[in-house]
């Protein structure tokens, strides 16, 4: 037991000897300051947040009311576009989920393929308008964010799902 006892006394003596009450506080505050900046540092998209403005994209061929037109290649929903939003911006009174999935979809007025983001957007009831289920590029559950069967709603404060916006995020390479 004594030498047990040595042991501790030792290392106990030898830490209060090399380290300082200053040099720990001073650490502590380093790892607070760091905590801090890591989730802003995270590698997240939260674009999700300030939505795409209403701009028509130059070529932008179809009706946004219809389930055929180009950007809905991957939706499964109500389209914003008839429950009082637009394809770019949900109606008021419903807020855009902070996760998405995703599809990549052919505009055939230029031929180039982009990458669209479908938001659901939260907050009331289903609009039950313009019901759309289109899987182009709808991937197995098992890889969530390329399947729209999923309900996105619940990365949301309200998880009562309403319509899906389709946002250009760029040019698939």
């Amino acid at each position: 037991m004594k030498l047990l006892d040595r042991l501790f006394e030792r290392s106990t003596r030898h830490v209060a000897d090399t380290t300082s009450r200053r040099k720990l506080l001073g650490r502590i505050g380093s790892l607070m300051v760091a905590g801090a900046a890591l989730p802003v540092l995270l590698p997240i998209d939260r674009t999700s947040k300030a939505l795409a403005a209403d701009k028509p994209m130059a070529g932008d061929p179809g009706d946004p009311n219809s389930c055929d037109y180009w950007r809905y290649c991957s939706v499964d929903g109500f389209l914003c576009a008839c429950c009082g939003g637009s394809v770019t911006s949900c109606p008021p009174g419903t807020e855009a989920s902070q996760v998405t999935w995703i599809g990549t979809c052919r505009n055939p007025a230029d031929g180039k393929d982009y990458i669209i983001s479908y938001n659901d957007c939260c907050g009331k009831h289903s609009c039950a308008q313009c019901a759309c289920t289109r899987n182009d590029s709808e991937e197995p559950a098992y890889r969530p964010f390329n399947n729209n069967d999923v309900n996105w709603c619940l990365a949301a404060k309200s998880h009562i799902y309403h319509c899906t916006v389709s946002i250009i995020r760029g040019v698939a390479i």
